[in-house]
């Protein structure tokens, strides 16, 4: 077999391996996503070695020079889960209409802001006391940062909760959380002084302060000129002749701002997200998520599994490494939970305020696809060593797990549910 038809081989492997997992942690109430990194994890070469590994016919084809053979591989699959994570934010920002933003009001943008605060402060706080680098420092603190939108939304869906006050407040501050997170992502990557560490010198500091406008000038050029050109040129796409134009125009303005972002040394999945905002309230939204969806259904998990393959559980059994995974998870729960609480401290509903505090704080722990992307970012990069990035994958995973039983134990037998779902939102035995 050719070294294209080994490559189709490992990326049927872990399509099929993410399905299989993503099915057994949905059957157990479990998001799948997690499966999909476990996925990863069991398959990947630092345990049974089924995906990632070049095998002797790929090598073979490279004149059996292993490292060539192994740096080819990788870029197929990296370039496939790039893809994947592109089409995500894009998916992601495609949910995220610029109106729900403003509708969410203050109350949201408080606790998005105390949640961004309060974990990156701990975060940064603490890496800061374990280790040397700053920049690791900020990176780290910087995957704490991100709400994951999906985990809680189904959560809220699925007891019937989504209506509530604390719901939108909720969905609110988590949107306005990958916005800032995306933001915050962008800075970060550009804080890299050389050797890879933050220098806060008089040329880096100029160096900040370049990619921070020319990254809010990014932003309001896309979100302000963009929308008005697609809000005002979508609707000739009804008279193209060919099928599918709709989606073909939105995937061609998804991948054209990827590269735009990336050719401006900003994150490509910044232009991605911005590209699904600015589409999000054009007319064909519906149809657009609709046909977005089989797509992202394809190459999503394959960035899922590639995460989960980067990671070692092999170093976790070293104690110093399980310490720093555990410190990361409770920074993660308490950070965001305390952020949430905090941002809601004067909300009064009818279940009380020190309720909604809670329902809005646990609501805000689920870490999800926004931090595994910064975190598969930093590692790549080199920023995040396999220890580090074992640890964030480990928060990330725990923090997905914890939030959605306490929600539904939170807002169980809560009187404005309907009484079929009251029933639904206690956990089962």
């Amino acid at each position: 077999m050719n070294p294209v038809g080994w490559i189709l081989l490992d990326l049927l492997v872990m399509f099929v391996a993410a399905k299989v997992f993503a099915e057994a942690c949905e059957r157990i109430r479990q998001p799948a996503v997690i499966g999909e990194i476990l996925a990863g994890v069991v398959l990947g070469p630092h345990m049974l070695g089924w995906i990632g590994v070049p095998n002797a016919a790929f090598t073979h084809a490279f004149g059996s020079d292993a490292q060539a053979a192994g740096h080819a591989f990788d870029l197929v699959i990296h370039t496939v889960a790039e893809l994947g994570v592109v089409i995500l934010l894009f998916h992601v920002g495609l949910e995220t209409r610029l109106s729900d933003l403003t509708q969410t009001g203050p109350r949201a943008v408080l606790v998005a802001i105390a949640g961004i605060a309060v974990p990156f402060g701990l975060g940064f706080s603490f890496m800061a006391m374990v280790q040397e680098s700053a920049l690791v420092s900020v990176f780290t603190a910087t995957v704490l940062v991100a709400t994951s939108v999906g985990v809680t939304a189904r959560v809220l869906r699925d007891i019937g909760a989504i209506a509530l006050p604390e719901a939108r407040v909720i969905l609110g501050a988590a949107v306005i959380d990958d916005v800032l997170g995306m933001v915050v992502l962008t800075v970060v990557g550009a804080m890299a002084g050389s050797g890879g560490d933050l220098s806060m010198s008089p040329d880096a500091l100029i160096r900040i302060g370049v990619v921070l406008a020319q990254t809010a000038a990014f932003i309001a050029f896309v979100v302000g000129v963009g929308r008005r050109v697609i809000g005002r040129y979508s609707v000739h796409l009804d008279a193209l002749k060919s099928p599918g134009a709709p989606f073909t125009f939105a995937i061609g303005i998804a991948l054209a701002l990827a590269v735009l972002s990336s050719a401006l040394g900003l994150a490509a999945v910044v232009g991605a997200f911005l590209a699904g905002m600015i589409l999000a309230e054009a007319r064909e939204r519906y149809q657009l998520e609709a046909q977005v969806l089989p797509l992202s259904q394809l190459f999503v998990p394959i960035f899922f599994v590639a995460t989960g393959a980067q990671m070692d559980p092999m170093v976790l059994s070293n104690g110093s490494t399980a310490l720093l995974a555990g410190a990361l998870t409770v920074l993660a729960i308490v950070g965001k939970f305390v952020g949430g609480a905090v941002g809601a401290i004067d909300m009064r509903t009818s279940v009380g305020t020190v309720r909604t505090m809670a329902i809005i704080g646990i609501g805000m722990v689920p870490r999800g696809e926004v931090g595994l992307v910064v975190a598969g970012i930093g590692h790549v990069q080199g920023i995040l060593d396999d220890t580090t990035f074992s640890a964030l994958i480990v928060m990330t995973l725990v923090t997905t797990l914890v939030a959605p039983p306490a929600l539904r134990a939170l807002l169980a037998n809560d009187r404005r549910l309907a009484p079929a779902m009251q029933g639904a939102a206690e956990p089962r035995e």
